[in-house]
């Protein structure tokens, strides 16, 4: 390439808190792939005083200033660069960039097999690491326990039985298990010395490994399929079919990968455990389920996700991961580490932007269509900041098909503004749960209700719809999101694509929105959320619609999390209010009659969400079918924690397979698909509209 070119010159290198930045001479030798540095420009012929392998970097530059950037070798060692300006930083990233990934793609090519290979676990162990060693058992084939056999010809292959598949699948549990205890055994090593974990022919073993389980499991599959296409005739119309592995509780499964016992399920005749397969699933009604908010009891799960500690010890896997993404990479289908996960599902999220529920409900009592296009962008801008659980960004789970999330806000009439002076609550956060509180004993009239639920109607893609109701003041909210993620170097970039419908049904008014797009910054050091992209607000009976910019940090300087916007009328172009801050701290509102509005969303008031216990919770409900997830997070056991999820996210993927090949479709449970969207089964429209005309019947 014309952009290979070895480049040389000084740099800025930061070396630690005492010495500082220094003066080095840099050389990018393309050739070798390496990147070397000198004391200056006149010991060049010497040996470097330091070098690194650029095969399976990362090169990124820093959201400090326009001037620093960092190189992530694979070995875990970094340098921290800084050039003269923007410009030389810009060559010296791409020249960089092009040369690393030359040569990570050049190892992937032109790699031997592990076979021919000096390097062993057996020959490289030592009295100090007892636990990498190979035992006499784990060579190649009783590893996987498979042996290559000649075919006779002219012998047809036998089909395989229901019975031998459950062989099979527990015969690929303990190879996983096995596969599992290799890879922890290579992590358990030290990152210095003579072996460490980040040693080359290692993580290649690890990778290795990784593909020969996914090629067995995907040999698996073609069995399944050849096992449904034999069966399928025999199946009536619309039967759902389990997966065809034993069935073990979740608490015990994949535990330290040890080899799993299945005396009283292997002993049952194959036309029972078949039936069970099939039966099993049908038991779990898909039928929408009436919540009893009285049931439901105020949320005690304060979850903060400000610990630094699980991302710092756990860099060496990030910057393994990082090395095997591409820029643009859909990150939709790529397992995350379990580490980063924050401690609830994305569908409670979406519930979490609802913790304003005073605001909400003060939308309809504005008086004009102005006012409530304004009071509508004002509780938009302030729902984002308490949707994120502390600094750090974490990523919720993602839900599983068919999982669902219940809860409702109670809140007190007395605190729900009525004029356009008094939009936001007067209360302080601990004022409002003393309130929320005490309203227990409170009669019904006293608060309003306002209930959530949500649901995620379609694996791939990822899509989870949600709605809201306040009953008593006839609104309501419905929307679907899609959310797509890509990897954007040191960034990862998650695009909300769907849309919401605010009815305000007192006034037959629509207001519909978007959101913005998300980003999780510094994704190897401390990382952070950002959100960016335009958004807008419409209400096309009454010609009032909003533009709402969330700026991300420009190269140059600039603050973070910046949004502005203005709510105009559109037939005379007017702008009625104009909005300015920060979505995560303070927000400017400047009105048409001059009166400027200032809101600190540090210290806005948040109603806390009242959820059902978990014993009362059904099967595929986030809380409960995550629960174990975390616990373990709370405990700090990551392990384990990846343990239970690996076990739900395997689950999904067979349930899937299954479907697609009986060609059974999907039933969701409280949204139905229409046209590009979902829709709520029985939106609030739906059921007012059918009250109204009764009533009109009757008169």
């Amino acid at each position: 390439s014309d952009h290979m070119e070895n480049i040389c010159g000084y740099l800025m290198k930061y070396t630690n808190l005492v010495t500082g930045w220094q003066y080095r001479f840099f050389v990018l030798n393309n050739d070798a792939g390496l990147l070397e540095y000198f004391v200056n420009e006149q010991s060049r012929h010497l040996k470097p005083r330091g070098t690194l392998q650029l095969a399976g970097a990362v090169i990124s530059p820093s959201d400090e200033d326009s001037h620093t950037f960092s190189v992530n070798a694979a070995s875990g060692e970094q340098y921290k660069l800084r050039a003269t300006d923007a410009k030389e930083r810009q060559h010296w990233v791409s020249r960089l960039q092009i040369c690393t990934q030359h040569h990570t793609e050049a190892i992937g090519k032109n790699n031997p097999p592990l076979k021919s290979r000096s390097f062993s676990l057996a020959s490289q162990g030592s009295a100090n690491s007892p636990g990498v060693q190979r035992r006499p058992s784990q060579n190649a084939v009783s590893f996987f326990n498979v042996g290559h056999h000649r075919l006779p010809t002219g012998k047809r292959v036998p089909i395989m039985q229901p019975d031998h598949l459950v062989d099979v699948r527990e015969m690929m549990s303990q190879a996983e298990g096995q596969q599992r205890d290799l890879i922890r055994s290579i992590e358990c090593l030290p990152v210095s010395g003579h072996l460490t974990s980040l040693d080359q022919d290692l993580l290649m073993l690890k990778a290795t490994s990784m593909a020969t389980m996914n090629c067995l499991n995907d040999c698996f599959h073609i069995l399944q399929l050849q096992h449904a296409s034999q069966q399928k005739g025999s199946l009536p119309a619309g039967t759902t079919i389990s997966w065809l592995e034993p069935k073990i509780s979740l608490a015990n499964h994949f535990k330290n990968g040890a080899a799993q016992n299945f005396p009283a399920e292997i002993n049952k005749p194959a036309s029972v455990r078949e039936e069970q397969s099939v039966a099993e699933p049908c038991q779990l009604t898909r039928e929408p389920e009436e919540i009893n908010p009285d049931e439901e009891l105020e949320d005690v799960c304060d979850d903060k996700e400000d610990d630094l500690g699980a991302v710092e010890e756990q860099r060496s896997v990030i910057l393994h991961l990082l090395s095997q993404l591409k820029l643009g990479m859909d990150l939709t289908r790529v397992v995350l580490p379990t580490f980063i996960l924050e401690k609830r599902s994305l569908l409670e999220m979406y519930a979490d932007f609802m913790s304003h529920p005073d605001l909400f409900i003060a939308i309809t009592n504005g008086t004009s269509p102005e006012e409530r296009m304004i009071r509508f962008v004002e509780y938009y801008l302030t729902s984002f900041h308490e949707g994120r659980k502390g600094a750090i960004a974490k990523k919720p789970y993602n839900p599983i098909i068919g999982e669902t999330f219940h809860c409702s806000w109670r809140m007190p009439k007395s605190d729900i503004a009525t004029d356009a002076g008094t939009n936001f609550s007067a209360h302080s956060p601990s004022e409002q749960v003393t309130l929320s509180k005490d309203l227990e004993g409170q009669t019904e009239l006293d608060y309003y209700t306002v209930k959530f639920v949500a649901e995620q109607v379609s694996h791939h893609p990822p899509v989870s719809g949600f709605y809201a109701e306040c009953v008593e003041k006839k609104m309501c909210v419905n929307a679907h999101v899609w959310t797509k993620s890509k990897f954007l170097g040191m960034s990862i970039g998650v695009t909300m694509v769907g849309e919401g419908l605010l009815s305000l049904l007192e006034h037959g008014e629509e207001y519909t929105f978007s959101l913005p797009c998300a980003y999780a910054r510094s994704i190897l050091t401390v990382p952070w959320v950002e959100l960016g992209g335009k958004v807008n607000i419409n209400c096309v009976k009454t010609g009032y619609s909003a533009s709402i910019n969330f700026h991300t940090k420009p190269f140059y300087g600039g603050k973070l999390h910046r949004v502005t916007g203005e709510v105009k009328q559109n037939t005379t172009n007017t702008v009625v209010c104009r909005v300015q801050g920060e979505w995560n701290s303070v927000l400017e509102f400047t009105y048409s009659n001059g009166e400027t509005k200032y809101v600190d969303l540090t210290k806005l008031s948040v109603t806390r969400k009242r959820v059902r216990p978990l014993e009362k919770q059904g099967p595929f409900e986030s809380r409960r079918l995550w629960q174990h997830v975390t616990e373990s997070l709370r405990d700090g056991d990551i392990d384990k924690a990846t343990e239970h999820k690996r076990a739900l996210e395997e689950r999904q993927r067979n349930e899937e397979r299954l479907r697609a090949e009986t060609e059974a479709p999907w039933c969701t449970k409280y949204f139905l698909k229409e046209g590009d969207g979902w829709v709520y089964h029985k939106p609030l429209w739906k059921t007012v509209s059918a009250a109204q005309t009764q009533q009109t019947d009757t008169n």
